[in-house]
């Protein structure tokens, strides 16, 4: 049955057929011709993937970041970015990093990151007599740092799918995220000091005290969310509603940006945003469920432990195999599916869950801005109107960034488990 799957898989995606439809057909064909198993267990199984409380907090953090983005908050969030780092040669690239950064503790999406800081950044830059490439180079490549900083739709499906502690994973994650963000910017002040690129930077720049004053209400919004988790006043969960009713409350009532015409369109796009998500959960727990009773997770777990005899070697697989996977299958079907199969095995080689969350999480995030499937890569195309092919020669150098920082990650736990050792 797992040949026939894994068969079904390969010619319905070199078709192009969508990755949760595909998941879906593939198991059905496996199911019906090369099983005993009846077809009842194909609904079961997808309602029993989405039927998880947790998961509830996906649909919210969306419409929290489409509610930010409508509401005036991602743009006073460019402005306060730019206050600090605007007066550098090169600093309103480095805005951008510190802006997905500041929207990313909020939405929890990397391609709401892109849009709604990328359709402000991106033609600002462009202005300012950056290449059209290299500005949507730079946003496509900050907006991945969302589905690092907590809170992080990833990582919330790597701790369903694993019953790891989403609450651990969510601060294990600031310190890559920090790192990531870090390394993005001293690169990009570096390059354009090289280049001579930003040199115009320090026009339309506000002063800090104005742009804080604009935006303390916007920053206080990670503040609360953040800080109700591990305060204990709510759960992740709970948290994401919070959002929702904090950025209306700010965007709407406080900012008046926000108008009741502009809530059913967001809403709308906020549904099919979900659904997409949704059916793809539903689709993999389908999948996940067909292979598990196939016995194939155990039989992976023994070959791994006879090839590969340390955990060095180990973790220098997964990290090619999922950098490889993150480049063609989508990132929450890849967590849904893989997630599962390989935190057992790490943790026969006593590698910490959360800890491997966050490799995880932070391949698959390279792969949201490496081809062919790249989304925050067609986002951000999308946005600056250029063609894929366009920003390669570009993107590169932020991959290859990112690459040394995952490495850095890989065999330094405490950049991921300090902040958790600390607080529990």
């Amino acid at each position: 049955m797992n040949a026939a799957i894994g068969l079904a898989l390969i010619i319905l995606f070199s078709l192009g057929v969508p990755i949760a439809v595909s998941i879906v057909l593939a198991s059905i064909i496996g199911i019906e011709f090369f099983s005993p198993l009846p077809l009842l267990l194909v609904p079961q199984q997808m309602f029993v993937g989405i039927d998880n409380f947790p998961l509830l907090a996906i649909p919210f953090f969306i419409l929290a970041g489409n509610l930010m983005a409508a509401g005036g908050i991602s743009r006073r969030l460019v402005d306060l970015a730019k206050s600090l780092v605007g007066g550098l040669q090169g600093g309103l690239a480095m805005t951008c990093v510190l802006t997905c950064m500041m929207f990313a503790a909020v939405s929890g999406s990397s391609v709401a990151t892109t849009f709604a800081i990328g359709s402000i950044l991106i033609p600002a830059m462009v202005k300012h007599d950056y290449p059209r490439p290299l500005a949507a180079s730079i946003q496509a490549s900050s907006a991945e740092l969302g589905v690092l900083i907590p809170p992080s739709i990833p990582l919330i499906l790597y701790g369903v799918s694993t019953d790891t502690s989403i609450g651990k994973l969510f601060i294990a994650g600031i310190g890559p995220g920090l790192l990531i963000g870090g390394a993005l910017l001293l690169f990009l002040y570096l390059f354009c000091k090289v280049r001579g690129y930003g040199l115009r930077d320090r026009e339309d720049r506000h002063d800090f005290p104005t742009a804080f004053k604009r935006a303390w209400l916007a920053m206080l919004m990670p503040v609360v969310v953040i800080g109700g988790i591990y305060g204990g006043v709510f759960t992740p969960t709970e948290a994401s509603a919070v959002a929702v009713v904090y950025a209306l409350i700010v965007g709407g009532l406080i900012y008046r940006e926000l108008s009741l015409a502009e809530l059913l369109p967001i809403f709308k796009q906020s549904v099919i945003s979900t659904a997409a998500v949704m059916l793809i959960i539903a689709a993999a727990a389908l999948f996940s469920f067909l292979i598990s009773r196939s016995g194939l997770p155990g039989e992976v777990a023994g070959w791994v432990t006879r090839v590969f005899e340390s955990p060095v070697s180990f973790l220098l697989a997964v990290n090619v195999m999922l950098l490889i996977v993150g480049m063609f299958i989508e990132t929450s079907a890849a967590i849904l599916v893989l997630a599962p199969i390989f935190t057992p095995i790490a943790v026969q080689y006593g590698i910490d869950p959360v800890h491997f969350g966050l490799i995880v999480v932070v391949n698959l995030a390279l792969g949201m801005f490496t081809p062919p499937l790249g989304v925050n890569l067609f986002a951000a195309c999308a946005v600056a109107r250029l063609s894929v092919d366009q920003l390669l020669p570009w993107l590169m150098r932020f991959v290859l960034v990112v690459l040394a920082c995952l490495i850095a990650i890989t065999y330094l736990p405490w950049i991921s488990l300090g902040l958790v050792d600390l607080l529990y």
